[in-house]
């Protein structure tokens, strides 16, 4: 034994800045071996129990399955987790799990059947002859975790480090009060944790294995002392008791007098850290081939009756732990997972025990003192002075309480070890370990966030990185096809054409020989397009007519506004121009001259264009009415009465002056050659008209020299005076209106031929109709009187 202190001494022992030595209170639990927990009746097994994404699920809910066999497989830090027991797979659901949080998470329910079966891997004694790749995925599949409480993949921090690393080190300082889990296994188990460290050397090819153990363990040392047996290949180092001294950057400190640079890790300076947990189940992994279904837990408080270390069944509910040793709780009892300085609360007791759950606490309210209300900080400094990380605890509790993560990011946040020192040692009673810990979960949002929103950006470049380089293969691939064609292809091409189309030429041939041998259908095709172009001449002919008239009733209802408009003027020139019989032969008795004097302002009044449409629509109305009393005497004597009485005057003026300018021409030649050139073509043919009347009236005379004799003596001289006079007027109204073409436009219409031949009926029809009159009204002998015309 002195032989081994004195060797001891020979190795140095640094010392790290800060720390603190609080009560240990681990004699409430080291002092009892290690026991069986009863098997609970149903285990819940999270999936994820490590740093990293879960695992795959293999199982389903109903299977049958056994102790150490895999219900998730992953790969890397995806870690797969094994059923604790044999039993049933009862549910696959969400349940509560050991976080401050008590977020729910998805979770596998196994009913026991309380055979505890094994299902073991296959054992490797002689891990030597294996290629250590293969060891390394023999610990991955048992699922062994870094059972100190950082929960990392062994497997997956052993692979990193497979070169690089000299030095071992294996952490049993277990610094935290109360926690005796490692001290019990060390005490226990002591050469099965000495095997684990000897295959974990072996892995890594380092030239130095380390144990560090604090002293106020003696039994633990005692023990691996002896299970070394003056083994050379693992050194035992002893440190004095001091907290934190378990943790990783300080326990290097101590043991080798270097430090892990800020955001590095120990791997960087050439050492590796594995709990003495970690390094008894990597030797039930490689050895037994047993996989991690269960791990030492400390159950401890003055609320437990009997406090101990037990053998934890991953699953396993809290409560039935707590029951177990002892559970007498307090009113607002509370448990805490883990020690008093680095454990939470936990929110509710059916929470299950996973692979870093080391320590389950429930002190009495004695035991941990009355709540203080959390006061303002006094600057006093003693957070820094405690600090094992050399960080400012107060500035950074000013940052994450004002939100600034730059700014905490900037003062090292990442690098606090959650140890609660700071906490343990400030005299206003702030959580700064709260704070610390709620703000690294926001920086690890917003660092998700950014690697979330780089990858995108990175899948997006290679995307257009990929569509470019395509486009340009596809254009390479153009052109390259275009210069495969060279002048003998084309030549190819060209003679191949000249074959189809020699092969084409008798088809050709054949098909005019067939075509001239059809019947000759042009004959039919040639009437189909004239009577198709006749039938678009006769459309456009139908258009063209439906313009003109549209165009012809447009001109004729203007005329008739013109005329309405005018009407009263007209009929007082009317009324002051032609005059009463009685007048007319007190003229006539004075001389001829005032006959004309008289008659001449007529063609005045009478020479707008705009009346004589007018008059030529008269014309029209009384031609439609004189061929229906035609037809019909007793009508025409019934229609007679509604004309207009100033109408019937005038035209009864008219017709006298007609009948007197007949008798006088047959008396004065002269004077009817000076009238009848003023006459009109149009008022020619009327005249023609009227003297077919008088030649037929003469015949009827003829035959009826009685009626003729009656008849004759109609022909006054004085009518036929104011006959030349409406004449002559008619021929200057005609020369006005040649003068202006507008106005001849709108009277042109009324030179119509059927308008003069209806006017020429319309005479005849009146010459009869007055015969007729003479004839049936007037006895053979009677004589007219001067006056008799304005008797009509």
């Amino acid at each position: 034994m002195f032989k081994l202190f004195s060797r001891l001494r020979r190795e140095p022992i640094w010392d790290f800045k800060g720390g603190i030595h609080p009560p240990e209170m681990k004699s409430q639990s080291s002092g009892t071996p290690l026991t069986q927990v009863p098997l609970p009746e149903q285990f819940v097994l999270p999936l994820k129990q490590h740093i990293g994404h879960e695992g795959e699920i293999l199982v389903s809910v109903g299977d049958k399955v056994l102790r150490g066999q895999p219900l998730t497989f992953g790969q890397g830090k995806m870690l797969p987790i094994h059923a604790p027991t044999s039993g049933t797979v009862t549910a696959i659901a969400p349940h509560i799990t050991a976080h401050p949080s008590a977020l729910p998470e998805i979770s596998i329910f196994i009913q026991s059947d309380g055979l505890d079966e094994w299902q073991k891997m296959p054992a490797i004694s002689a891990y030597q002859d294996y290629e250590r790749q293969h060891i390394v995925e023999r610990i991955h599949q048992a699922g062994v975790a870094g059972l100190g409480g950082a929960g990392f993949p062994t497997a997956t921090k052993v692979r990193s480090a497979l070169s690089g690393v000299n030095t071992l080190i294996i952490n049993g300082a277990e610094c935290e009060p109360y926690i005796t889990a490692d001290d019990r296994l060390m005490q226990d188990y002591a050469e099965e944790v000495i095997e684990g460290s000897r295959i974990l050397g072996w892995l890594l090819q380092a030239e130095k294995v380390i144990i560090g153990i604090e002293d106020n363990k003696p039994e633990a040392i005692n023990a691996l002392t002896a299970a070394l047996n003056r083994a050379s290949d693992i050194i035992l180092r002893v440190i004095p008791t001091k907290y934190p001294s378990g943790g990783a950057k300080q326990l290097t400190k101590i043991l080798t007098g270097r430090e892990v640079p800020r955001g590095g890790r120990s791997s960087d300076i050439g050492v590796l850290m594995q709990n003495v947990g970690t390094a008894f189940a990597v030797k039930r992994a490689v050895i037994d081939g047993e996989a991690l279904t269960e791990r030492v837990v400390t159950l401890t408080g003055e609320a437990l009756s009997d406090p101990r270390n037990v053998w934890g069944r991953l699953g396993t509910s809290v409560e039935h732990l707590l029951n177990f040793a002892g559970f007498q709780p307090e009113a607002d009892q509370m448990v805490i997972m883990g020690g008093p300085l680095m454990g939470f609360t936990l929110p509710a007791l059916n929470v299950p025990i996973v692979k870093i759950s080391n320590c389950l606490l429930a002190p009495s309210r004695h035991e941990m003192g009355q709540p203080e209300e959390e006061q303002g900080c006094i600057r006093c400094s003693a957070c820094a002075d405690a600090c094992p990380a050399g960080l400012l605890p107060q500035q950074l509790y000013w940052y994450c309480q004002g939100g600034d993560h730059e700014k905490a990011r900037a003062y090292h946040l990442n690098d606090c070890i959650e140890c609660g020192a700071c906490a343990y040692v400030c005299p206003s009673n702030i959580p700064l370990v709260q704070y610390y810990r709620q703000e690294k979960a926001e920086l690890l949002a917003i660092d998700i966030e950014a690697q979330r929103t780089q990858e995108a950006k990175a899948r997006f470049e290679a995307r257009q990185a990929r569509l470019e380089k395509e486009k340009l293969a596809r254009e390479a691939r153009h052109a390259a096809a275009k210069a495969r064609v060279t002048h003998a292809e084309k030549e190819q091409v060209n003679a191949a054409l000249e074959r189809v189309k020699a092969r084409q030429a008798p088809a050709t041939e054949n098909t005019s020989l067939t075509t001239a041998e059809a019947p000759d259908n042009r004959a039919v095709i040639a009437q189909r397009a004239a009577r198709k172009a006749q039938a678009k001449a006769y459309q456009a002919e139908q258009q063209a007519v439906n313009l003109e008239e549209d165009s012809r009733h447009a001109a004729v209802a203007a005329a008739i506004a013109r005329a309405k408009a005018k009407k009263a003027q007209s009929q007082s020139v009317l009324e002051e121009t032609f005059i009463t019989a009685d007048d007319y032969d007190s003229q006539l008795n004075a001389n001829s001259v005032g006959v004309n004097a008289v008659v001449e302002p007529l063609p005045s009044s009478e020479a707008d264009p705009r009346k004589a449409t007018v008059a030529a629509a008269v014309a029209r109305a009384k031609a439609k009415r004189d061929a229906q009393s035609s037809e019909n005497l007793t009508q025409d004597a019934s229609v007679e009465p509604q004309a207009d009485p100033r109408k019937a005057a005038v035209a009864a003026a008219i017709a006298r002056a007609k009948a007197k300018r007949d008798a006088q021409s047959s008396e004065d030649p002269t004077q009817d050659a000076s009238v009848e050139p003023q006459a009109d073509p149009r008022k020619a043919a009327v005249a023609a008209a009227i003297a077919r009347a008088k030649a037929k009236r003469e015949a009827q005379s003829s035959e009826d020299p009685t009626q003729d004799a009656s008849v004759e003596p109609q022909t006054d001289p004085r009518k036929a005076a104011v006959a030349a006079a409406i004449a002559r007027a008619k021929a200057k109204r005609e020369a006005q209106s040649s003068e202006d073409l507008t106005q001849d436009a709108s009277v042109e219409p009324q030179a119509d031929p059927r308008k003069a031949a209806v006017a020429a009926a319309i005479a005849r029809a009146k010459a009869k109709r007055e015969a007729q009159a003479t004839t049936t009204t007037q006895p053979p002998t009677q004589t007219l009187h001067p006056t008799s015309v304005s008797e009509e």
